[in-house]
């Protein structure tokens, strides 16, 4: 199983992000990620950095580590840019860019009324993020679609790419791990030893990938990944 991090975006100024991508691929980690939120969920007072432009800057500051999107939610500008903005990052990246992809959900409806966003019915986004997750396939991308729905997974079964769950339990990764690829997200936290079971569990649970959100201690958590086989 590969182990990433979600970087500390949620912030005025890009400099500690940049400067946590780089420490990640020295300890060894395999991917960065950014949240697409205008605000960190529930605090619409605090700043949130732009995934993109963020991903473009990690990309041009580090050399190895996978680089990706947790996830780019479809709707927040039209489907066009949103693929043009996705492949860029593939090719500026040189191909080490995941594009995970996502609909959002009612917690995200504020940010996007905030903003002047119209934010469209489950249905109409699920149309968007299928056509969007399609053309990136199509352009040679990797894929990850957000959400353990059927409708979710039938999507990653026909298009050929694997599920996200954000802080989903064992159970539920090892029952979707059996019918597509799956990649998991979420806070992995406390002593080395304690991360080091969480992460061998979710392992064993048939993820592919633990993309743990910001923790407390980078090097505790390198510490805690370095006993995976990878």
């Amino acid at each position: 199983m590969k182990v990433g991090i979600t970087l500390p975006q949620f912030d005025d100024v890009a400099t500690d992000a940049i400067a946590a991508a780089r420490r990640a691929e020295a300890l060894g980690f395999d991917g960065v990620f950014c949240f697409d939120h205008l605000w960190p969920m529930g605090q619409p007072g605090r700043p949130a950095l732009s995934a993109s432009p963020l991903l473009g800057a990690v990309a041009a500051s580090t050399s190895t580590i996978a680089l990706g999107t947790l996830v780019a939610r479809v709707g927040l500008v039209p489907d066009d840019v949103l693929v043009a903005t996705l492949s860029g990052l593939s090719v500026l990246s040189g191909g080490r860019f995941i594009a995970g992809v996502g609909t959002g959900d009612r917690l995200s409806r504020e940010e996007n009324l905030a903003f002047g966003v119209p934010f469209e019915g489950a249905g109409d986004r699920w149309y968007h993020l299928v056509g969007v997750a399609g053309r990136l396939v199509a352009r040679g991308v990797p894929v990850w679609v957000a959400g353990s729905s059927a409708k979710a997974i039938e999507t990653a079964r026909t298009l050929g790419v694997a599920i996200n769950l954000w802080a989903s339990g064992l159970d539920a990764v090892a029952a979707v791990a059996g019918q597509v690829e799956v990649t998991w997200g979420g806070p992995v936290s406390g002593t080395v030893p304690a991360m080091r079971h969480r992460l061998d569990a979710l392992e064993g649970a048939g993820a592919r990938w633990a993309v743990c959100a910001w923790p407390e201690s980078l090097d505790d958590l390198a510490e805690a990944a370095g006993t995976i086989d990878r």
